[in-house]
């Protein structure tokens, strides 16, 4: 097994792992902000590591360029998707947790 190969998975695994708390994340806190909060910087952070990890085993420069796109959309996605969800919440009246 080559270095490319462990790199990838080492990327891969630590992407899940990052997946993985923003869905507990999603599922643990207490309010909507902060679950928002939990998921987007999470799960951003984890398809990034993913996607590094794919690069490694990309055949080209144009594959990685590819990669690296997906990612751009997705960020851009997300906090667009985020920031609506927030601003409606807030217009709905629903409070920030506090303790």
């Amino acid at each position: 097994m080559g270095i490319t190969n462990l790199l990838t998975i080492l990327f891969v695994i630590v992407g899940v792992f990052f997946f993985i708390t923003g869905t507990i994340g999603l599922l643990r806190f207490p309010d909507v902000y902060t679950r928002l909060h939990a998921l987007t910087k999470a799960d951003n952070l984890g398809l990034g590591l993913v996607l590094a990890g794919l690069a490694f085993q990309a055949e080209s420069w144009t594959e990685v360029a590819r990669l690296l796109l997906i990612w751009f959309l997705v960020m851009l996605a997300s906090a667009s998707v985020a920031h609506l969800v927030a601003r409606a919440a807030h217009q709905r009246g629903l409070e920030i947790w506090k303790k």
